[in-house]
């Protein structure tokens, strides 16, 4: 799996509309969380998702703001780790701490 970096309120405005294109799963990731590190790494172990879907990776210590963009667009309360999969220009699944998987996301799509 290929992450791209979500390091910008620009990079997430230019994700949100390429979902009109493809999907795209949001992973908003705490570097310092034990929890998080499991979810993400349980993640890219169970990444089924076709190659169309594109996964970013948020860094929530250093982009605060990316993630409270993303709470205020999409109307979900902030937790970490958290995983959300976008459909045009719609959050269509969601799922926090240890309730995160892929394979889950996959009837979404």
């Amino acid at each position: 799996m290929d992450w791209k970096t979500l390091d910008s309120l620009e990079l997430l405005q230019e994700a949100i509309e390429s979902t009109q294109q493809h999907p795209v799963v949001l992973f908003k990731h705490s570097t310092r969380c034990s929890i998080s590190r499991m979810a993400k790494k349980l993640t890219e172990q169970q990444w089924d998702l076709p190659n169309e879907v594109h996964p970013y990776l948020l860094d929530l210590l250093n982009h605060r703001d990316v993630s409270e963009a993303i709470a205020n667009q999409f109307q979900i309360h902030h937790e970490s780790p958290q995983f959300l999969l976008i459909k045009n220009k719609t959050c269509v699944f969601h799922a926090n701490h240890h309730h995160i998987d892929p394979i889950a996301a996959k009837a979404y799509l």
